[in-house]
């Protein structure tokens, strides 16, 4: 598992996540992860330098970056793409605008 790894799962609530932990803390037990949503159901609550919009496989997808959540490594299944290339800087500005503020 790597940082901007994109994880399927089989919970209704969280289908898709991206992993935003330091792969310096792989070791840790939990992984730091931020749900993806469709975008034309979240489109209306949208910040978008808070929740940027993420292209999952042609599906325009908002990186809920507010609901960021802890989850167990070993629920983790295989990733399904990574984010790193395209989408590290939009995920970073969304991450230090949640936490910093600019």
């Amino acid at each position: 598992m790597a940082r901007f790894d994109v994880y399927r799962l089989t919970f209704p609530r969280l289908p898709l996540v991206v992993d935003v932990q330091s792969n310096f803390l792989s070791h840790l037990a939990t992984r730091a992860i931020v749900p993806l949503a469709p975008l034309n159901a979240r489109s209306a609550e949208r910040i978008p330098r808070l929740t940027p919009v993420i292209d999952i496989d042609g599906a325009q997808m908002i990186l809920m970056t507010p609901e960021i959540a802890s989850f167990s490594s070993k629920l983790l299944p295989a990733p399904i793409a990574n984010l790193e290339t395209r989408y590290r800087d939009d995920i970073t500005r969304a991450l230090d605008f949640l936490f910093q503020g600019f």
